[in-house]
């Protein structure tokens, strides 16, 4: 990451409350970008929030599918360099209220890119995408020329909003790039239905962690301090180099982690003796999905930081400190 590059450059980040928008900004911050943040409902327990770095940037209330606001924030604050995270991230959700999710992902996507197409000073734009986009495929790991075709709603809204960054990229030479990731991890998520807070808050509570699956289904897990770091390094990429607009990239540290594993490295690195309870239960998920990072560390010069095991060590250090506060 270059400091000199960000430095009081113009940066609006949607979703900038959520898990990795709170990293993000943060770590823009931290560069000296000038961060204008959209942010739909207050969450005090958001990382962002909680810290005070939200204190020091720029906030704009309101919704990613105002199409006027969208405009209007991106051309009165001459953004230069858009971070798109805001979405409904969560497959339970995305089942029960496809529609809202769909609002959400995909017409919140091309309001975005709309209001981006009108203002000739946006020069940077990185979308965040999901490994979710590919759907279920037979040929592992996935690579960026795999086909987008999510079946289920959450799914679905990833692979439609993928390829309408691809449209507005081809059809109106807009300068954005996708990012596909696997599952985030990391301090600062506060939904105890995902794995690692679930599994972590359950051991400090001396409770049996509950894996709603059987436990087998393998994913790619992704530390949000590395997430954060690799949207800041693909917007420095483009920059230099125009013609990576329209491309996709994975980021993945690569490994082949079943939920039952993972949750068995949390409870030793916490040095729990707790037994996981394997309720299998979860319906409409993929079976097996994790990527391959092989274009970004070929084409952008990436590499994660931290080990899977790293990761772990310092989200659990999170919410001890979190947790223990409360």
């Amino acid at each position: 990451m270059s400091s000199e590059f960000w430095r009081d450059r113009t940066t609006f980040v949607t979703g900038g409350t959520g898990l990795v928008g709170s990293w993000l900004v943060r770590r823009l911050a931290d560069a000296g970008a000038d961060v204008v943040c959209l942010v739909r409902d207050w969450v005090p327990q958001s990382e962002v929030v909680a810290s005070g770095v939200l204190a020091n940037v720029k906030v704009v209330r309101g919704d990613i599918c105002d199409a006027a606001l969208m405009e209007r924030v991106i051309g009165e604050y001459e953004i230069d360099t858009v971070m798109h995270l805001a979405a409904q991230t969560i497959v339970g959700i995305a089942n029960r209220n496809p529609t809202s999710t769909f609002e959400t992902n995909i017409r919140g996507t091309w309001v975005l890119l709309e209001a981006c197409r009108r203002a000739p000073k946006v020069r940077q734009i990185v979308m965040a995408s999901s490994d979710k986009a590919y759907g279920d495929q037979d040929v592992l790991p996935y690579d960026e020329t795999t086909p987008l075709q999510g079946k289920h709603p959450y799914d679905v809204s990833k692979s439609c909003a993928d390829l309408i960054a691809q449209t507005y990229a081809v059809s109106y030479d807009l300068p954005v790039v996708t990012t596909r990731c696997g599952n985030f991890y990391g301090g600062g998520d506060l939904n105890w239905n995902r794995i690692v807070p679930g599994t972590v808050r359950s051991v400090l509570r001396n409770q049996r962690p509950v894996i709603r699956s059987d436990g087998q289904s393998i994913r790619d897990y992704f530390y949000v301090e590395d997430g954060a770091a690799a949207y800041m390094l693909v917007a420095e990429r483009l920059a230099a180099d125009r013609s990576l607009a329209g491309h996709a990239f994975n980021f993945s540290n690569e490994l082949q982690v079943t939920v039952l594993d993972l949750t068995n490295d949390i409870l030793r690195l916490m040095g729990s003796s707790l037994e996981p309870e394997v309720r299998n239960e979860a319906t409409n998920e993929i079976r097996h999905q994790y990527l391959s990072a092989a274009k970004a560390r070929e084409q952008l010069a990436w590499s994660p930081v931290f080990t899977l095991e790293q990761g772990l060590a310092r989200t659990i250090d999170w919410y001890r400190s979190f947790l223990g506060a409360q």
